[in-house]
């Protein structure tokens, strides 16, 4: 009403403001980025418009075997029934040609024995096909064909066996449920290690059984554009992890701490503490490979870490302890991290700027604690006095 009268001008006057739809994007957060990895390492990837559906035919073993578990038992029931019910169309129809259906002569011999109406030619077709053999209904040497179509049954009953079974041990026995017991820490830390910026991750297997010549690989994805204007929105870049031997394998017995040093090389070169946003174009991409020792079958586990899911200025805990002359693992501490002295910089101003580490504290060096529980220690206090 003021604002009508010209008292209180128009944009001092909140009422237009509150009536603006608050669903409009100028007044939204920034949405976080979408996992090209999600945590439990299935790829984030929809695939669309593909028109050559032909080439799944191409390759049935592994279209069943990659179907959902009530498809594959679905085709698995209906294969048997399928072929069942074709022989026993067969069989009724040798019968109904010879007249075994209806002959009841003395002395007349029939192509199959007792087959007198469909239902009979389908119990004979399961018992030739599955080899039940209950003695009741027999082929004679009547009819050649018949021998004919009792071979060609029994084939086609062991190549439907074959590839069925096969299908059932390989949807068993997939290497992806071996990486359900490979676990990785939830979040990764920026840290210094031996003066040097440091991204660091934990990785551990909770089987006994060790994964055999297991491998690290790690990929930084974002999106990035060319000199000349082409836009790359998933650009897969690898980044090498600190190994010794010069080589991404790892012994895998106990949980380890994989370490990338972020150098002039690294990708990570130019990360900041201000980059580890929701809404910041980063994902890191964590690959282990390795071979089953019980089985032999290639295991892959994945994860990933958004720039939100990584820590500035963090180290992990330690978990492994030494008790009673061995070695125990304490994984109810897996993901905790710790705050230790860290320069809020990049990998690039810190190698600009070396003198400025001469004033920073750094963490012991050991990340194995030593406990002996045979030794008791005395309380430094009682609620009651000794009686001696």
């Amino acid at each position: 009403m003021l604002s009508r009268k010209g008292i209180i001008p128009e944009e001092y006057v909140l009422t237009t403001r509150l009536a603006e739809d608050i669903s409009d994007h100028r007044y939204q957060a920034k949405q976080r980025r979408a996992r090209f990895v999600a945590k439990n390492g299935t790829c984030n990837v929809a695939h669309k418009n593909i028109r050559e559906q032909g080439r799944f035919l191409m390759d049935v073993f592994t279209t069943v075997v990659d179907l959902k578990w009530h498809y594959t038992l679905f085709i698995f029931t209906m294969s048997f029934l399928c072929t069942w019910l074709l022989f026993a169309m067969i069989w009724w129809l040798l019968a109904f040609a010879h007249g075994d259906l209806d002959n009841q002569e003395e002395g007349f011999v029939p192509c199959v024995t007792s087959i007198h109406s469909f239902t009979s030619a389908f119990l004979f077709s399961i018992e030739v096909q599955v080899t039940i053999g209950f003695g009741g209904r027999m082929i004679t040497e009547e009819c050649p064909v018949a021998i004919l179509v009792l071979i060609v049954q029994n084939i086609v009953g062991l190549v439907i066996n074959a590839i069925m079974m096969g299908c059932i041990f390989m949807k068993t026995a997939q290497a992806h449920r071996r990486a359900e017991t490979l676990i990785f820490s939830k979040h990764a830390v920026v840290a210094l290690r031996n003066g040097n910026l440091c991204f660091m991750f934990r990785v551990g297997d909770l089987r006994k059984s060790m994964i055999i010549s297991a491998t690290i690989r790690m990929q930084v994805v974002r999106k990035t554009s060319s000199a000349e204007g082409e836009v790359v929105p998933l650009n897969q870049i690898d980044i090498q992890t600190e190994n010794p031997v010069g080589t991404n394998g790892i012994f895998l017995v106990s949980p380890l701490i994989i370490c990338h040093n972020i150098d002039k090389s690294s990708p990570l070169y130019d990360l900041s503490p201000t980059c580890l946003s929701h809404h910041e174009d980063l994902e890191v991409i964590v690959i282990l490979e390795g071979v089953v020792e019980t089985t032999g079958i290639t295991t892959q586990a994945r994860t990933s870490y958004l720039a939100d899911e990584i820590l500035w200025g963090q180290r992990f805990v330690p978990i492994v302890a030494e008790e009673d002359g061995r070695y125990s693992v304490d994984y109810s501490k897996f993901g905790n991290t710790v705050r230790v002295p860290t320069p809020n910089c990049t990998a690039r101003q810190l190698d600009e700027n070396a003198g400025t580490l001469g004033n920073i504290s750094f963490s012991p060096r050991h990340t194995v604690r030593r406990r002996n529980v045979s030794v008791k220690l005395k309380p430094k206090f009682t609620l009651f006095e000794d009686a001696s």
